[in-house]
């Protein structure tokens, strides 16, 4: 793929997580990018292991030059010197300083998982499941001084499923992303961006920790979409005799039971049921703190933990 007069592009592009991958992998199989700037390694694991990004590893793998900068301060020369068309980020993580904005030839170029003005800002994909929104997009943006408020190129509209959790909505916003940014790319500097709308604009504010225990008294639609959408990055959990069980699968489950918030109405190989403030949800995967801590479906939970677990017993933070 080239551009409207038949030349590639020479690209940078910044991003961190396996989103970004997945639109950094389809962008260097169609245009020559030259360098990547990625977060830089992170502790991760039970051995708190420092292990380098998504973005970072495929950059690597790709023979990409890869920067790793903890600020983007200064790095304005630097970026001038690659003589890039345009810097195209993706969940990168890091505000690009006002300099770095207009030095590519066609300045720099976001894709927000979101249909901006609606969901700005760092989890726009946990953000909408949450919220329940009937769905989202991506949106392929002219990037300015502020955050996610730039010019559109382009949008793709995006159903949400009812089963949809964090993961399975990313790898298609990824697909999606990195499908319209390459149309875009075909017409760079022939597009006109299309302002955003100041009405609609909402804020996809960043997880915080405490968001992922679960309050039970919430309604049950709310308990479910919770537990889908932090799936992978924050689980939501409870602790249940000392034990962080983090609920990694849930969905409305039918509830006649006269019950307090929290009490388990259900355990067996269909799902743990627990009670909510209205209504009831079927929990079907699940993880635990001991042991490797991986998932596993409620059938192996109920072979080899169900102890943990009884009828009637109410459940709580703490």
């Amino acid at each position: 793929m080239t551009t409207s007069d038949g030349s590639k592009l020479r690209l940078g592009f910044a991003g961190t997580p396996p989103f970004a991958a997945s639109i950094l992998e389809a962008l260097a199989a169609k245009h020559l990018v030259a360098v990547v700037y990625s977060q830089p390694p992170r502790p991760t694991g039970r051995g708190r292991k420092l292990e380098p990004s998504a973005v970072a590893t495929l950059a690597a793998r790709l023979d990409i030059e890869v920067r790793a900068p903890i600020s983007l301060r200064g790095e304005a020369d630097r970026l001038r010197g690659d003589g890039l068309d345009a810097l195209i980020v993706a969940a990168y993580g890091l505000i690009l300083p006002k300099a770095i904005l207009s030095t590519p030839r066609f300045g720099c170029i976001n894709v927000h998982a979101s249909l901006l003005p609606r969901w700005r800002g760092a989890a726009p994909i946990e953000r909408a499941i949450m919220a329940g929104d009937p769905e989202t997009g991506v949106a392929i943006m002219q990037m300015d001084a502020g955050l996610d408020t730039g010019p559109v190129l382009r949008t793709t509209r995006v159903p949400i499923r009812d089963d949809d959790t964090g993961d399975s909505l990313t790898e298609r916003l990824a697909a999606e992303g990195a499908t319209t940014l390459l149309q875009c790319l075909e017409r760079l500097g022939s597009i006109v961006p299309t302002p955003q709308p100041t009405e609609g604009a909402t804020y996809a504010t960043k997880l915080a920790a405490e968001e992922s225990i679960v309050d039970w008294h919430e309604p049950a639609v709310v308990v479910a979409r919770k537990i889908r959408a932090l799936y992978s990055r924050h689980p939501a959990y409870s602790i249940v005799a000392g034990e962080r069980m983090r609920w990694l699968y849930a969905s409305v489950a039918p509830d006649r039971a006269s019950a307090v918030p929290g009490t388990v109405i259900a355990l067996n190989k269909a799902g743990l049921v627990i009670r909510c403030g209205d209504g009831a949800v079927r929990i079907t995967r699940l993880a635990l703190s001991r042991g490797s801590g991986k998932p596993m479906d409620i059938a192996a939970f109920a072979n080899g933990h169900a102890s943990l677990l009884q009828i009637g017993q109410i459940l709580g933070a703490s």
